[in-house]
């Protein structure tokens, strides 16, 4: 079973960066697509971005397109969310999750595992 801890989270002002991680333990298949939700109080949980283990492709948002960066380390066993130009409505609870996918699609996927969260908040 895969364990995810996420990490990262913080305050910044609008217009700066945080650079979030999720570090994964346990058994994860290579054919596996990993994500980045978020969830604001009050709003439904959204998801952030999405990635394949093993095909890469990753896909976003389209409030964060051209903003944040989803990536890996294999080696480090280490999903990353670098998000830049914050504004103040990406304040939210950000997870990380996985799921064993082995179709090799990313879309549309029903995430069984989950981190605990790490908070961002970004002031005006």
């Amino acid at each position: 079973q895969v364990q995810l801890v996420e990490s990262g989270g913080g305050s910044v002002q609008a217009g700066g960066s945080l650079r979030l991680s999720c570090t994964i333990s346990g058994y994860i298949s290579s054919w596996s697509c990993m994500a980045w939700f978020r969830q604001a109080p009050g709003k439904e949980r959204e998801e952030v971005a999405v990635i394949h283990i093993s095909l890469g492709r990753p896909m976003y948002g389209d409030s964060v397109k051209g903003r944040f960066t989803i990536s890996q380390d294999n080696t480090k066993n280490t999903l990353y969310l670098q998000m830049n130009s914050l504004k103040s409505e990406d304040t939210a609870m950000y997870f990380c999750a996985a799921e064993a996918r082995y179709g090799g699609s990313c879309s549309g996927v029903n995430f069984g595992s989950w981190g605990q969260g790490t908070q961002v908040n970004v002031s005006d």
